[in-house]
């Protein structure tokens, strides 16, 4: 089967679109990559969706409109995913959406929102959608992420030692394989989202992100703020756990800066990229890594990964590309497997992961011009995932 997977992270800059194609072959899911496609944002709904983002107020008009306009822009990409890496032959297309709130409380997951209404997708491409990803595992008493982590185990399994896979992306999540005992997933903290938040406004906006993280090389790591930051009570609380920039945002940096006086905005952006490098070497420490795989954007940033490199020690750290799939569209690929997982009746959360009473099929169903044909359901689950050249599953 041909898939789309799109999705936008919590850094809501652009939308990311990965094709494959998918095969089970027995207890092996095949992945052939076939190509990414990323298109930004215009500036004015990224503006109007960080204005509507925690802990800004908003008002139902905003989330109709933004459900409406994120909609279109997922629907763009996945007409240009579809001719330009798919040869006009689509068969799936599988939607993330834009998530917008993550209703936590006391570590419990209520809710969950995820917008970039599916309908302007079928409309524009015919083929059917699955979306509402997140919702089911929540229902079922899950957190509703890392839904990567059904991916990251397929794909992981089989590696010598415990391996770890990490998206440093807005959050920063691991799915780690330990010796001898089940997955485990969650949220290590901020990534990509506290340090842009940060650089935006301690340039007056004339950037919105650390370009190859070159402030932060330029800075020293505040040691003071850095113990600050560090008392914040998620990073001792157990797994399976999630958050979001509904705790990590601004006003939460900018209340830690005030206890600790004013700093060059060089070292406040290299005492909070080390943050994360110091939070996901410790999470990969508590589940016993041998190894770090990382995917996202934060891979981009070489102050970053030179940090955890120094913070992980004798643990080896990798990126994605490494084994075959590139960092910048894992999570896209991730979302692609999910939807095929779906179309096939599978259920696509691990429990040990999200902490779910039981594993579920994911997500809801628009169906394509067509109507809705999906196909024969599987007689069972894949074991393993590889990832295969083009050519060989062609």
């Amino acid at each position: 089967m041909r898939v789309i997977g799109l999705m936008s992270g919590t850094s809501y800059d652009a939308v990311d679109a990965a094709a494959a194609d998918l095969h089970l072959v027995g207890d092996t899911l095949e992945l052939a990559p076939l190509g990414m496609l990323s298109e930004p944002y215009p500036d004015t709904l990224r503006a109007a969706l960080a204005a509507a983002l925690p802990p800004a107020g908003t008002t139902m008009e905003d989330v109709c409109r933004l459900d409406t306009r994120i909609g279109q822009s997922f629907a763009s990409l996945a007409v240009r995913a579809d001719r330009e890496l798919c040869e006009g032959r689509a068969e799936l297309i599988v939607s993330h959406g834009q998530t917008v709130f993550h209703w936590t409380d006391d570590g419990r997951v209520h809710g969950t929102l995820q917008i970039g209404c599916p309908a302007w997708i079928a409309e524009a491409t015919g083929r059917p959608v699955v979306a509402d990803l997140r919702t089911r595992d929540v229902a079922a008493g899950g957190q509703g992420a890392p839904l990567v982590s059904i991916f990251d185990s397929l794909w992981l399994r089989g590696r010598q030692g415990a391996p770890v896979a990490l998206n440093l992306g807005g959050i920063a999540n691991i799915t780690a394989l330990p010796e001898g005992a089940e997955p485990l997933a969650f949220d290590t903290g901020p990534a990509n989202a506290l340090i842009d938040a940060a650089v935006h406004h301690l340039t007056n906006g004339r950037l919105d992100y650390d370009t190859d993280g070159a402030l932060a090389a330029r800075g020293f790591v505040s040691t003071r703020l850095l113990d600050r930051l560090l008392d914040e009570p998620y990073y001792a609380r157990p797994a399976p756990k999630t958050t979001g920039k509904e705790l990590f945002h601004l006003p939460y940096l900018l209340a830690a800066l005030a206890e600790c006086g004013p700093l060059p905005a060089e070292d406040v952006t290299a005492t909070i990229t080390h943050l994360t490098a110091r939070t996901v070497a410790d999470a990969a420490r508590s589940v016993g890594a041998t190894e770090v795989i990382a995917s996202g954007g934060g891979t981009r940033n070489p102050t970053l990964m030179a940090m955890l490199r120094t913070e992980l020690g004798a643990v080896r750290l990798h990126t994605s590309d490494d084994l075959g799939l590139p960092a910048a569209a894992k999570e896209a690929y991730a979302f692609a497997v999910l939807g095929f997982l779906t179309a096939h009746g599978l259920p696509a959360t691990v429990p040990s992961c999200t902490g779910a009473r039981h594993p579920s099929v994911l997500g809801s169903i628009t169906p394509g011009a067509g109507g809705l044909r999906l196909p024969t359901p599987a007689k069972s689950a894949p074991e393993r995932l590889v990832v295969t050249s083009s050519a060989a599953v062609g």
